[in-house]
């Protein structure tokens, strides 16, 4: 007689236990993180993903994934089932040939993040994968956005400006961006001086260049640095940062930017810091996934690839 363990994987008496194809469907859900990304990678419907799940959780007794608008959230059975039985279900697929043959094609892996960072730093470092035969996907966004699209499996990966919070998504430590006031010499000769006398108020008259209407870099940096509220509306904004340094480069106004993506230019002379303060303000960018192994074997190539570049950004 087989008797319930903890979780209800196992059936009581009676009661079977939990049939394979279930498990196997609850773990394509639990790693995409959607019943339809889910669907996809089985090649079966959304309902009857749905129809399976319900199934597993009625024989476990237990709720599995937490409905969310977009997506779902495992649960903490979910967690611990998963970490059971993924070691398994992956050796048997492994056994019984059903992962990809080397000489396929695996499917592509689905980037997404910061289009500036993404540009100017993931790019180039994940190029030597491409060469190798690795399908990449990128798309540009803001976080928010791109970790609800991550958490319905529209993504594998996503650069973020911030940690996620909750249970349902990883992320570590990526690379730390520090922020740097900006503009070009012009401008520079005639306020770097009176910024340092009069402080911020020097920059009152100098317009502003930035990405968005509400100033989230610039406000930052005035409450970090300069322990003040930014009170000078855009005079140019421009929904990417490489626009917004080219403006300033070309004359426009100030800034303030990642020095990553501005140090060239500074090394140039194409344009001057207006202030060095000791503590200047870092962000730090982190790389987010679902929890579990992916099935995609490239989503942990990339994966490594950028958190080994990130140690030199």
């Amino acid at each position: 007689m087989r008797h319930k363990d903890s979780d209800g994987v196992a059936g009581g008496a009676g009661q079977p236990p939990a049939d394979l194809n279930l498990l196997r469907t609850f773990l394509a859900v639990y790693r995409s993180g959607s019943f339809t990304a889910g669907a996809g990678l089985l090649g079966l419907s959304q309902p009857t993903v749905t129809t399976q799940i319900r199934a597993l959780e009625r024989q476990t007794g237990r709720e599995l994934f937490e409905r969310l608008p977009r997506g779902v959230a495992p649960t903490t059975v979910a967690h611990d089932l998963a970490a059971r039985v993924a070691g398994p279900l992956d050796a048997l697929a492994a056994a019984t040939g059903h992962e990809a043959a080397p000489h396929e094609r695996t499917a592509p892996v689905h980037l997404a993040g910061p289009a500036e960072l993404l540009c100017t730093r993931a790019l180039p470092a994940l190029a030597p994968l491409a060469a190798e035969g690795v399908r990449l996907r990128v798309s540009p966004g803001l976080t928010e956005p791109l970790l609800d699209e991550l958490r319905a499996g529209r993504h594998d990966l996503v650069i973020a400006t911030f940690r996620p919070r909750g249970r349902a998504l990883t992320a570590v430590p990526l690379t730390d961006e520090e922020f740097v006031l900006v503009a070009a010499p012009g401008w520079a000769e005639r306020v770097k001086e009176r910024l340092a006398l009069e402080g911020p108020a020097a920059l009152h008259r100098v317009p502003l260049v930035t990405y968005a209407e509400d100033l989230p870099i610039a406000r930052r940096y005035w409450r970090h640095v300069f322990g003040a509220r930014l009170s000078c509306p855009a005079a140019v904004t421009v929904p990417d940062l490489r626009g917004v340094l080219a403006a300033v480069v070309a004359g426009a106004g100030f800034s303030v930017l990642p020095r990553y993506l501005c140090q060239a230019e500074l090394a140039s002379g194409a344009l001057v810091p207006l202030h060095e303060p000791e503590d200047p303000p870092i962000n730090t960018g982190y790389l987010v996934q679902r929890p579990g192994r992916p099935d995609n074997p490239d989503v942990t190539r990339v994966r490594d690839v950028l958190i080994e570049a990130g140690r030199a950004w």
